[in-house]
């Protein structure tokens, strides 16, 4: 199925991820420690706990290429869906520990200003981090993977997360300490934002939650369908990569199975076509 292999493309993204986040998170790490930044030590904490994150997704992404057995019907894809949320689990306590540590450093400041190399470090890692998340972008908008779109986020988060660093590295080479454990502070922040978005997402997504905009869309493809009279009822949920639909649908009661049969055919096949839908059920009623 090209869903399974849809999954199996997106492993290669959560590979790439891994490998990224193991060098610079041992680079940044090392370098912050021999440096004395803050803001790097926190932006390799986040990418050393990325790799649990990273590797949350990729189980995720492997359970879901599992097809359907007695007990899951519709098959093992929304496991990438409960990857996300362990990962913007993880995330979260990474920020929360990010934000405590520059606050800390605030109410106790150290007095040393970070070597530039922590400056050429932080700029380094923000280049490979801004090249792993196009890739991841681009794959996850591919196979529409809500798993990889957070992988793909968290990476452009701890982007931008190195460009803070380098912003207050080079500060407190200008006589501005505070720069330093400040960004750090805000480095915290953006994780846990970051945390917060992919959350709301997988939440929203396992509770069958769908957006109403794309729903009315899909509503208003079924009404102009020949022989549809009119909708009753019809709704959508995410599962994994896949949009499942339910629509219930008056037709004319003079209609026989066989024409009633074609307008079902219709309607899934412009479901499909029009709004990338992996499953329709319809139901025809008389009207």
């Amino acid at each position: 199925m090209e869903n399974y292999n849809d999954i199996k493309q997106g492993e290669k993204g959560a590979w790439l991820s891994i490998a990224a986040y193991i060098v610079l998170s041992a680079i940044k790490l090392f370098i912050g420690t021999i440096s004395g930044s803050q803001a790097l030590l926190a932006d390799g904490l986040n990418n050393s706990t990325d790799i649990i994150a990273s590797i949350a997704v990729l189980v995720g992404l492997k359970i879901s290429r599992r097809p359907p057995d007695s007990n899951h019907s519709y098959g093992h894809f929304r496991a990438e869906t409960v990857a996300a949320l362990i990962a913007s689990f993880i995330m979260m306590a990474v920020g929360l520990q990010v934000l405590f540590q520059g606050v800390n450093t605030f109410i106790q400041p150290v007095h040393e200003t970070p070597d530039l190399l922590a400056a050429w470090t932080a700029a380094g890692g923000a280049l490979v981090m801004m090249a792993v998340y196009g890739y991841n972008i681009k794959l996850a908008r591919a196979i529409k993977s809500n798993a990889m779109k957070a992988v793909a986020l968290d990476n452009r988060s701890d982007a931008l997360v190195s460009v803070g660093a380098l912003i207050g590295i080079i500060g407190s080479q200008f006589g501005i300490p505070w720069l330093d454990p400040l960004t750090a502070t805000l480095v915290g922040l953006m994780i846990c934002k970051t945390a917060w978005d992919i959350f709301r997402k997988a939440s929203h997504d396992l509770t069958d939650g769908f957006d109403a905009t794309e729903l009315e869309l899909m509503k208003a493809t079924v009404a102009d369908i020949k022989g549809v009279q009119s909708i009753k009822d019809i709704k959508a949920r995410i599962h994994g990569n896949n949009v499942l639909v339910d629509t219930t649908v008056l037709v004319d009661a003079q209609l026989n199975v066989v024409q009633s049969h074609d307008i079902t055919e219709e309607i899934e096949e412009q479901l499909k076509e029009r709004h990338q839908v992996s499953n329709v059920l319809v139901h025809i009623e008389p009207n």
